[in-house]
């Protein structure tokens, strides 16, 4: 096996790290199944609103989850394609 030490893996270990939190992990997976909005997040995962918020700042500012505007709801969905394979892989 041969090692490439000119390949830099600085964004997929972004996305690793950002993945490595249990409710994180917990929020993308649920998303990759199907869009959705904060109140349904929380009540599915029985965390407060306020924790779940902060995680998906997390993973909005990160580019892993994008929000859609629809009247008050905003909507979260999966875009980036490496976070979908992680969660694919794993479950």
């Amino acid at each position: 096996m041969e090692f490439d030490k000119t390949k830099n893996f600085d964004q997929e270990a972004e996305i690793l790290k950002v993945l490595g939190h249990p409710v994180r992990l917990k929020i993308v997976a649920g998303l990759c199944t199907k869009e959705c909005n904060v109140k349904h997040i929380w009540e599915c995962l029985g965390l407060p609103q306020a924790t779940v918020s902060q995680h998906l700042a997390l993973l909005k500012n990160k580019g892993i989850i994008e929000g859609k505007r629809d009247g008050v709801e905003v909507h979260y969905t999966v875009v980036h394609p490496l976070a979908k394979k992680l969660i694919e892989i794993l479950c």
